[in-house]
């Protein structure tokens, strides 16, 4: 049977590819320190375990309905995006989505068309690419790389428009960086895409994980004329532990959002209906374990991040947000690999140290950097230990 080409065009996302693997090879009896997941390694809090399992005793099994979300989970997303992110938005500016990555690649089915531009910071989240090839668009991928901590800046964006461009996409805190965008910075970026015919992405879904004071806030509230054309982005997997319940959320513009919903209503229907109603208690609930989380967060942020920085051959921007470090190995690629290698060296990379240090990284390639990879910090202080002991080692040769 024939497989489309919008299908057969799509590649395997390779940090779960990286987290697969290393899971093989556990299965198998090794013993592997992983830093590929993109996943807290706490329980969801109790209080919203609680508000699920109350849900499924109420009696709450059917299709939501509507199936852009319970309206009681819009009003809390719509009071917490006021409470926490300044952000203004009506309940029926917000649909309930399947995860976060549902959200965004709904949205993109919602603004793209066929021969559309996307202008893509680099190093990207990366789902981004994919999403908005399969809508038939174009990413331009402005890259900024660790000399520059990372961060695009204005002229960069500003020469990257051009007349087929329709979506600027904005992840601060990053992933895979880490690297937090200020407010003076996002104000700047603004300037640019401002009075434009063009959409803002904003996924602000790690929003609740920024570190060492820094300001910054959510790209539409910068100024009148921004929420008009940008769609917020966020969802309880990162900040509440929730990975595995699968409920994110866009919110913006009525048309948009009500584009969203269609797409979603002729594919998922509606995210479950229990997760919803947990979804509920997190947003609303109280922040003592969310607090607890971060800070846990921040100790191994600055641990993994001092430790990269004083192994040779390795640089290291400290990230300020979520829960990854984005080393640049580069300078042991050619004692690690030795002769040259086929494909992108993150990969060959990558793929040496899982097998022989047992430590399971994402290549950077996957994120549109080939000189570095991730590494989670969403794991125990021990395995943190551990792990990078091993690569030290293993880079020590």
């Amino acid at each position: 049977m024939q497989i489309s080409q919008r299908a057969a065009a799509i590649q395997p996302s390779m940090t779960l590819a990286t987290s697969a693997k290393a899971k093989a090879m556990k299965a198998a009896g090794a013993d592997v320190v992983g830093f590929g997941a993109g996943e807290p390694d706490f329980k969801t809090p109790p209080h919203i375990c609680d508000a699920a399992v109350q849900a499924i005793r109420d009696g709450h099994h059917g299709y939501v309905v509507p199936s852009s979300g319970l309206p009681e989970l819009k009003a809390a997303v719509a009071a917490y995006l006021k409470r926490k992110c300044g952000l203004a938005y009506e309940p029926a500016q917000i649909c309930i989505t399947a995860g976060g990555k549902d959200a965004l690649f709904q949205a993109c089915l919602a603004t793209l068309e066929p021969g559309d531009e996307a202008i893509l910071p680099a190093p990207y989240w990366v789902s981004y690419p994919e999403q908005i090839r399969f809508a038939g668009a174009e990413p331009v991928v402005v890259h900024a790389g660790a000399g520059r901590g990372f961060k695009i800046t204005p002229d960069q964006l500003a020469a990257a428009v051009t007349e087929k461009t329709r979506l600027f996409i904005l992840n601060s805190p990053s992933n895979p960086t880490g690297v937090v965008y200020t407010r003076d910075e996002l104000a700047a970026l603004a300037e640019v895409v401002a009075g434009r015919d063009i959409w803002t992405f904003s996924d602000e879904i790690y929003n609740e994980l920024v570190y060492d004071r820094v300001e910054t806030c959510s790209f539409a509230t910068l100024r009148e004329d921004l929420p008009a054309r940008t769609i917020t982005f966020g969802g309880a997997s990162k900040t509440w532990a929730m990975t595995g319940w699968r409920i994110g959320w866009a919110a913006g513009p009525h048309d948009v959002i009500g584009a969203i919903g269609r797409i979603q209503s002729q594919s998922v229907s509606n995210p479950t209906s229990i997760s919803q109603y947990a979804a509920i208690a997190a947003v609303s609930g109280p922040e003592g374990p969310t607090r607890a989380m971060y800070q846990e967060f921040d100790r191994r942020r600055v641990y993994m991040a001092d430790r990269l920085a004083r192994i040779d051959g390795v640089t290291c921007v400290r990230p300020q947000g979520a829960f990854y470090a984005f080393p640049d190995v580069s300078g042991a690629y050619d004692r690690v690999l030795g002769a040259e290698v086929a494909g992108p060296k993150s990969v060959a990379f990558a793929d040496k140290v899982l097998d022989e240090a047992k430590v399971a990284v994402v290549p950077g390639a996957a994120f549109g950097d080939d000189a570095c990879c991730r590494l989670s910090f969403a794991t125990s202080m021990e395995q943190i230990e551990k792990g990078l002991d091993r690569l030290e080692a293993f880079l020590k040769g």
